[in-house]
């Protein structure tokens, strides 16, 4: 199955399990008494459209290069990511103004059952993270990524409200908004959570030379080639689920601009048969041992 179809596969599982959660959630959270479940309930609204935006991005930057273009649409990604981040955002913003109203505002305690629901809840989120981490490590996707700690921030809210109904119950009359504090203190983890998604996706957008694994195991592979003797510069800039790479090779100064020319074509077609996440590659060729111009010219 191509990276695409992975990704998207996970993408459809994100949004359908979502859902379902989501009906799941506020249902108990209205007929079980409980605010931290509503808000858990709320999350996951904003997950089923966070995931549509995931789906959307993957399917746009899955075009192929053209004219306006050249380079592919890769760059959707991080940009859906930033409008992910600002679902979380948000949400945890709805999440901790309805908390601090309920906080001051008397209520009954949550209903015991609740917390039946919420165990299966969390252990359902933390293994969809799973999941759909695994496959944003399989895919190099950014975006799938932002999707996969969607999952984790719910199981987070879920871990909260599940202490904070359990302190309701076992303390009874006076610690009925225990689970309004706990959605209060949740929202301020997907708050931190959305910075962990977003701080990667920025060093996407801004091309950041971040990738030091990628770059080492280029030079690596790059002595593999006949004629290459080093490498030089290397940069790496991520768009979408590839990387694009501007190396300088290293060749002996004495051959041919054809023979450098042949060896640089050969290069490329060993980096991206032995790095596949290697779209774009351009090889600059320097040579050995330089030559001196102003000793060879005539006056």
């Amino acid at each position: 199955m191509s990276k695409i179809k992975t990704a998207i596969k996970a993408t459809y599982f994100s949004i359908i399990g979502n859902v379902i959660l989501a009906i799941l959630k506020g249902i108990a959270g209205i007929f079980g008494n409980s605010y931290a479940l509503i808000a858990d309930a709320i999350e996951s609204t904003a997950d089923v459209f966070a995931s549509f935006l995931v789906l959307f991005g993957l399917k746009y930057a899955d075009r192929p290069p053209d004219d306006n273009h050249p380079y592919g649409h890769g760059k959707i990604e991080p940009l859906v990511t930033f409008m992910v981040v600002a679902f979380l955002v948000t949400s945890a913003s709805v999440i901790a103004y309805e908390s601090i109203q309920n906080i001051q505002t008397p209520h009954l305690s949550p209903k015991p059952w609740t917390l039946l629901v919420l165990g299966s809840i969390i252990i359902w989120k933390e293994t969809a993270f799973r999941i759909v981490l695994k496959r944003s490590i399989e895919t190099n996707s950014s975006s799938l990524k932002a999707d996969a700690w969607h999952h984790r921030s719910d199981a987070i809210t879920s871990v909260m409200a599940f202490i904070g109904i359990s302190i309701s119950l076992i303390f009874g009359k006076g610690f009925e908004a225990a689970d309004d504090w706990a959605a209060l203190l949740a929202s301020g983890i997907i708050i931190y959570n959305a910075y962990l998604i977003f701080r990667p996706a920025l060093g996407e957008i801004m091309d950041e030379n971040r990738y030091d694994d990628v770059i080492e195991e280029v030079r690596v592979k790059s002595l593999e080639v006949t004629g290459v003797l080093d490498t030089e510069k290397a940069f790496i800039r991520k768009a979408g689920m590839n990387y694009h790479l501007d190396l300088h090779a290293i060749v002996d100064g004495d051959i041919s601009v054809t023979a450098g020319h042949i060896i640089a074509h050969k290069l490329q077609d060993h980096l991206k048969e032995e790095i596949p996440n290697l779209n774009f590659i351009l090889i600059h060729i320097e040579p050995g041992n330089p030559i001196d111009f102003d000793s060879t010219s005539t006056n």
